[in-house]
């Protein structure tokens, strides 16, 4: 049954539900009652058969963002098929999935299509259609559906799941048209996505159905012919007025002969009638008698194969020389092309190639091709059955090869252009013929004698994937190149190439936060190298592939243990000799492997921590010295967490700032691509430690609009979030909480360094607001996302004082940050440490502690540079002195430090008439009220 319509107020109420206002700020936007509100939230569960409100949240968002485009409109009018049209209809209410079958030219893309529409109405998050057409790997079929919805993949997450994930709330019909030539990859797909998608509904179309469990089989039968007013005889006559001719009604009998002979095939009536005006009935009957009778025999599904077979001989045979040389030809493309690319391919003997255009359009009138406008002008397509048709007709005249070739060679130097010009039109082009990039490197990778192409094609087709951030596809490009290396893989030249694919198939992993994949493509890498002799290179990727087991560990799904790692270590020592590069690799392995400079889930050492800025430094130096950016910027990663662990915030925040500098200059592509992202979180994370907070904004917003980082909300928006929220930016973090949750959500809810503290900082802007079911939700989140200890004894208790103070609970917040500093360092060097002594010191004014004033000189010692967090020391002991000028000065010093939240709470603990503008100024941010003046 069709889903309720959403009344135009329950639309409004959605929308606001999106913001995620409560029940009262929606009742106050919309001038209605709070009683009404609840009454519009019920109704809105029961319509859209939702668990629960973060639902509505989450599919306010979703409208907002994923919206069905138009149906392919045919250009000519659908014709009879009333029963079938209903009985399809009928099957895909009643079932969630069905195959629409039947041979090639039947018409199940339009009666598919037909349907689609009828049920469009019943579907509210709309009708996607697919074609596959295009997809040469069964592999691909999920990124054909994610491009056709808009998404793109997520770091840690394939394509497939993506697209799911996508779809997984939505009451949607998917149409896949055209599924037999990737039947395999399909099925799997399908399977997955009913299973995860719950509400959705998917409809194929297919020469042959899945043989899958879970189908449902619609045999698709020939147009009906029984006397003149069958569906055939209707399509005869209204495709024959189209063309401008219309058969004398006392020619009818003739008519219905015609169509019956034709099998009442869709395709092969409609290119009949394309003819009638150059031939009149008369020809067409004559001729396609002959065709028939040629071919007649076998059983009744064979002959409605022959009748389209047997009207496209028919056809072909009509056409000049040089147009059926160019209709076999240019079946090579998989997506429309324009003329002057079915020049480049088919322009060749007998075929001139200044005569290609005139080709095509005469191919157009005879309805052989089909004739698609496009941005950059006139595009030509042959529908699948044509097109398929002219493959036949190629192999026949021995020319798949050469075409084929010629073909390739258009698409490598397709790729090349793209490569080098990325105009404001880049992604448009790059998807205009990305399949048949993926076409013909499918064919030339299986030929020996174009593996060098192949190998070529592929590395083109994965930078531009990567550009496009296709980065699953860049990846397995990549790792295709490598393989294409073929015989050459054993020569020097050969293995060095499979090396340098394998480093950058393992960058690329690390922008998709795949640490296995990447610690395997090292590994891979070093192992090419070795075979190449350049053993210092071999010595330079197991470095690597030590560091990145200790750097991200917190991206493996297993991670390395400590004794592997050591192991891989040391076989780069005894590779790396004295080449710079390689020695530079190895330091930073001892850095984040022996020293523990990152942190590392595994680590586990008792060297002391000047060691660990002693050689984390020498990683730098190192680094420096060999020019390459992304390896400077990598080990001053290492020395910004160093002094991190030094208790020295600002060295940290210094070295994370220098990366961004020195990655200025770094080539673009995957690595350094990868090394930015890590650099704007680690920028962000620092200067939020340092109480930079405008500088972090600046950084967190560059990361959030990382381009790579599109599909990945969670990920992105972390330290925006966190930045905010200590600023205070109450209307900003709930708006980006929405992003990071569905986004949180559709990735598996994963774990991260940085993902606990994004959701522990939108728990408390909701303290502040006094939505205390907001913030319980959002705490949960923060069990789910993060690290249990960290937030339990570091951002956790200074965010929770924070809250507790501005609700006026300071014995709470005082037993929330009871531990000194050390016994908690693990957990408050890096980004908290500043944070957690100043509320410690403040909580400890308001609570009346005996150890305030110890407190406060003990702050003072640790966060001397921070303006921020200064100021607040400033305001606990102007509090503890009663120092009321010293008060507002603080609060003017934290309103120019950007901390808008902390400058208002100032004038609320001023007491007086201050209170009432702090109140003001936090309603501004989107905050509560908080407590009143204290003591």
């Amino acid at each position: 049954m069709s889903t309720p319509a959403v009344s135009a107020r329950e639309a409004e109420v959605l929308t606001l539900l999106g913001e995620h206002l409560s029940n009262a700020e929606i009742a106050a936007r919309l001038f209605i009652s709070v009683r009404t509100v609840e009454s519009h939230v019920s109704s809105l569960l029961r319509k859209l058969e939702l668990p629960d409100r973060r639902a509505l949240s989450r599919r306010a968002g979703e409208r907002r963002s994923l919206t069905a485009p138009a149906l392919p409109a045919p250009l000519t009018a659908f014709v009879g098929r009333t029963r079938e049209r209903a009985e399809l209809a009928a099957a895909l209410r009643a079932h969630r999935q069905v195959t629409a079958v039947g041979p090639g030219g039947v018409g199940k893309t339009r009666l598919a299509l037909a349907v689609a529409a009828d049920l469009g109405g019943e579907f509210a998050d709309g009708v996607w259609f697919v074609d596959l057409v295009p997809v040469t790997d069964p592999a691909r079929v999920g990124a054909a559906v994610a491009a056709a919805l808009g998404v793109g993949e997520q770091p840690g997450r394939g394509i497939d799941e993506a697209a799911a994930a996508a779809l997984e709330d939505r009451r949607a019909l998917l149409v896949l048209d055209n599924c037999e030539q990737v039947r395999e990859g399909v099925a799997p797909f399908v399977e997955r996505l009913l299973a995860a998608c719950p509400r959705l509904r998917v409809l194929l179309t297919s020469r042959a159905r899945l043989t899958v469990p879970f189908e449902r089989v619609f045999p698709v039968p020939p147009l009906s012919r029984d006397g003149g007013g069958s569906d055939a005889v209707a399509l005869f006559l209204e495709r024959a007025a189209a063309v401008g001719l219309s058969p004398d009604p006392a020619q009818q009998e003739r008519v219905v002969a015609l169509c019956d002979r034709l099998g009442g095939m869709a395709l092969a009536i409609e290119l009949a009638a394309a003819r009638l005006p150059s031939l009149g009935l008369d020809g067409l009957t004559a001729g396609l008698s002959d065709q028939l009778r040629v071919l007649s025999g076998g059983s009744r599904a064979d002959d409605r194969h022959r009748s389209v077979r047997a009207v496209l001989d028919w056809s072909h045979e009509l056409l000049a020389p040089e147009d059926r040389a160019l209709l076999r030809r240019v079946s090579v493309f998989v997506v429309p092309f324009t003329a002057d690319a079915a020049a480049e391919v088919a322009g060749f003997a007998p075929l001139e190639r200044a005569r290609v255009a005139e080709g095509l359009a005469r191919l157009a009138e005879q309805s052989l091709l089909v004739v698609t406008p496009a941005g950059d002008g006139t595009r030509y397509q042959a529908l699948e059955t044509i097109r398929q048709y002219g493959g036949h007709r190629l192999d026949e005249a021995g020319e798949r090869d050469g075409v084929r070739s010629r073909h390739t060679a258009w698409c490598l130097a397709a790729a090349t252009a793209l490569g080098e010009d990325e105009g404001p039109d880049w992604r448009a082009r790059f998807d205009a013929v990305a399949d048949d990039l993926r076409s013909a490197l499918a064919w030339a990778a299986t030929r020996p004698e174009h593996r060098a192409g192949a190998r070529r094609l592929a590395l083109s087709l994965a930078g531009l994937a990567f550009t496009r951030t296709l980065l699953g596809e860049a990846q397995e490009r990549y790792e295709q190149a490598a393989g294409l290396t073929g015989d050459e893989a054993g020569t020097a030249g050969g293995a060095r190439e499979r090396a340098e694919a394998l480093r950058q198939a393992a960058a690329v992993a690390g922008c998709r936060r795949l640490g296995d994949d990447m610690l395997r493509l090292l590994r891979a890498a070093a192992e090419a190298a070795r075979a190449a002799g350049d053993t210092a290179g071999a010595g330079r990727d197991l470095a690597a592939a030590a560091t990145v087991a200790y750097r991200f560990s917190s991206t493996f799904a297993r991670v390395p243990p400590r004794d592997e790692v050591t192991a891989l270590l040391t076989r780069a020592r005894e590779l790396s000799g004295a080449d710079p590069e390689a020695e530079a690799a190895v330091e930073l392995a001892v850095a984040a492997v022996v020293t523990d400079a990152f942190g590392s889930v595994q680590g586990d050492t008792d060297n002391t921590v000047s060691e660990t800025v002693e050689q984390a430094g020498l990683a730098v130096r190192l680094a420096r010295r060999t020019g390459d950016p992304v390896a400077e910027s990598a080990a001053l990663d290492a020395l910004s967490g160093a002094r991190s662990w030094d208790g020295d915030p600002f060295g940290a925040a210094s070295a994370a700032r220098q990366r961004l500098d020195v990655l200025a200059s770094a080539p673009p592509g995957p690595a350094a691509a990868h090394e930015l992202m890590d650099a704007l979180a680690m920028a962000a994370g620092t200067a939020v430690g340092t109480g930079r907070l405008p500088e972090a904004r600046r950084w967190g917003r560059r990361l959030a609009e990382h381009p790579l980082l599109a599909e990945v909300g969670h990920h992105a928006t972390s330290w925006l979030l966190v930045a905010d929220a200590f600023a205070g930016h109450g209307e900003e973090v709930l708006t980006g909480g929405a992003r990071f949750l569905d986004a949180w959500e559709r990735s598996g809810r994963p774990r991260s360094f940085s993902l606990g503290p994004a959701a522990a900082a939108v728990a408390a802007v909701h303290g502040l607001r006094g939505d205390h079911d907001a913030r319980s939700s959002w705490l949960a989140v923060v069990g789910r996302a993060g690290n249990a200890p960290e937030h339990r004894h570091g951002y956790g208790a200074v965010l929770d004082a924070v809250v507790l103070l501005h609700e006026g609970d300071t014995d709470a917040a005082l037993e929330r940050v009871a531990p000194e500093p050390e016994e908690v360092w693990k957990w408050v060097s890096w980004v908290w440490l500043h944070w957690y002594v100043a509320v410690r010191a403040e909580a400890a004014v308001l609570a009346g502690h005996p150890a305030a004033r110890a407190r406060i000189d003990a702050a003072r010692g640790t966060v001397a540079g921070n303006p921020v967090v200064t100021a607040q020391v400033d305001r606990a002991e102007a509090l503890l002195t009663g120092d009321l000028p010293r008060l507002l000065a603080a609060g003017a010093a934290l309103e120019a430090a950007g901390s808008p939240y902390q400058a208002a709470r100032t004038l609320l603990l001023a007491g007086g008439t201050h209170p009432a503008a702090g109140r003001s100024a936090l309603a501004g941010l989107g905050l509560g009220p908080g407590a009143g003046p204290v003591g």
